[in-house]
């Protein structure tokens, strides 16, 4: 079920008065949470619903198995490590074996060697990487005792599949999403209003800015071998405006809904195109993600208080298996590895917690002209990113830079004036909220304070998203 689709319209109100109305006690409460996400989930295929289950019981079970043999480290380690392996298993065998597959016997042959392709042809399930890598944050720190095991089985179950946030994140932590799921939530009239307005700001990155950003995006890729290198570039432009219109709304959206339902859940975006550097954009984009990684992988490696050459390695190691984590294709492993191709000077240098803290021009009303040159470097460097990200091919990637500088001519795409203008209104909102969490949180001060000056502005992107709608588009983190 899309979050811009007439279902979902009818789905979530519904689910609302029943949460708050008729399934208000806790245990109902969130059985019936569960049951609305198993609904939502399974709108699009049934069978999915298979796999999620397995996942969920196989966590659920590692907690009370971890539990049990407290204090024999072998056996907690066995059930902690089986855990994984099978969830990653699973992960594995539906996303990445036709690909590795694919690459042996391409690689083989490359030597001389013929070897059958075998592939399985399975559907992706929607949303796997996400729930999988939520199941697994419980069993690690179940083990590592950051949390205790629950015995609650609708709490557990809600935990993993929360609707709002099941297919395309925030990626929860135990800690702080299964906590709210164990004690009772009562309805909070301004969290709901506060929801509604980052559902509304969500709505408009999705609708208006990545949907008009994709129509320039599809007819420039498909056509970049015959298309000159100025429009190349505002190719790489809009789709980098595209993947975050479409992604960071759709965590708006998430985040929004999770707050009608009296849940928390983290922030996944920080105004990334305002980034001064590579390692202050990778603190502000798809947070969750990136802060797992941290967590889960780069600090056991050992981080970097090993020394600057295994920080490389545990820099190249995150950046590469982030790749892998967003499809299984080699363009993906190339926009990890050139993403910490640019990341490993500044850990070199020392300067990858330069801007750490903070944001661009905090309390001024404009950049200094150094802020605002760290600023489009950072996006330019970005952008060549993206566009390999985009890619259906390595080859097509290097094709697309190439006759992107080779081919340079100055142009203005004014045929596509939405584009441009959503992505200037999104860029203006942006910059005058930065110091705030969303574009429609507003101050109650200045001309905010008045009732009616917010109204006119809600209405008014409510009138952008009808008149500037499509037909719903599938979000594009789905697929992975």
């Amino acid at each position: 079920m899309l979050f811009n689709s007439f279902e979902f319209l009818l789905f979530l109100p519904v689910v609302f008065l029943l949460y708050w109305k008729v399934f208000y006690r806790l245990r109902v409460q969130n059985l019936f949470v569960v049951a609305a996400s198993y609904l939502f989930y399974g709108w699009w295929n049934w069978r999915f619903l298979l796999l999620i289950a397995l996942t969920t019981v196989c966590s659920y079970a590692s907690g009370l198995l971890l539990e049990r043999f407290d204090g024999r480290d072998g056996l907690r380690k066995l059930v902690s490590i089986s855990n994984i392996v099978l969830n990653l298993g699973v992960l594995c065998i539906y996303k990445y074996f036709d690909f590795f597959s694919a690459s042996l016997s391409a690689m083989m042959a490359a030597l001389g060697i013929g070897l059958d392709k075998v592939t399985l042809d399975l559907i992706l399930p929607v949303g796997i990487s996400f729930y999988t890598f939520q199941a697994l944050s419980y069993t690690i720190d179940v083990y590592r005792g950051k949390i205790a095991p629950t015995h609650d089985v609708p709490a557990f179950f809600a935990y993993i599949s929360f609707f709002p946030q099941l297919v395309a994140g925030p990626i929860e932590r135990a800690t702080n999403l299964l906590p709210q799921f164990l004690g009772p939530r009562r309805f909070d009239y301004g969290q709901a209003v506060e929801g509604m307005r980052q559902i509304l700001w969500g709505l408009f990155k999705k609708i208006v800015v990545a949907d008009n950003c994709a129509e320039v995006v599809n007819y420039v890729f498909d056509g970049y071998q015959s298309i000159d290198g100025g429009m190349l570039v505002w190719g790489g432009v809009f789709f980098a405006f595209q993947i975050y219109g479409d992604f960071s709304g759709y965590s708006d959206i998430a985040i929004g809904t999770a707050r009608l339902f009296g849940i928390r859940l983290m922030r996944n975006f920080n105004f990334p195109y305002l980034s001064r550097d590579i390692a202050e954009f990778w603190r502000r984009w798809h947070i969750s993600l990136n802060t797992w990684f941290i967590d889960y992988i780069y600090i056991p490696l050992g981080g970097s208080r090993r020394g600057t050459a295994i920080a490389i390695r545990n820099v190249l190691v995150i950046f590469l298996l982030s790749g892998l984590w967003h499809g299984a294709d080699w363009t993906f492993v190339g926009w990890g590895a050139f993403n910490a191709l640019l990341f490993i000077p500044l850990l070199i240098a020392g300067k990858n917690r330069t801007h750490s803290s903070g944001v661009v021009a905090a309390g001024r009303v404009t950049p200094t002209l150094l802020e605002l040159l760290q600023i489009a470097v950072t996006f330019a460097f970005v952008t060549v990113g993206w566009i390999i990200f985009r890619s259906d091919t390595v080859s097509q990637a290097w094709g697309y830079i190439y006759r992107m500088f080779a081919e340079f001519e100055p142009v203005l795409p004014l045929m596509y004036k939405k584009a441009l203008v959503s992505v200037a209104i999104l860029m203006a909102v942006e910059w005058l909220q930065r110091e705030r969490e969303f574009g429609l949180q507003f101050p109650d001060k200045g001309l905010f304070r008045h009732k009616v000056v917010r109204w006119v502005v809600y209405y008014m992107v409510f009138l952008l998203i009808l008149v500037w709608s499509h037909s719903p588009e599938d979000f594009i983190y789905f697929q992975f």
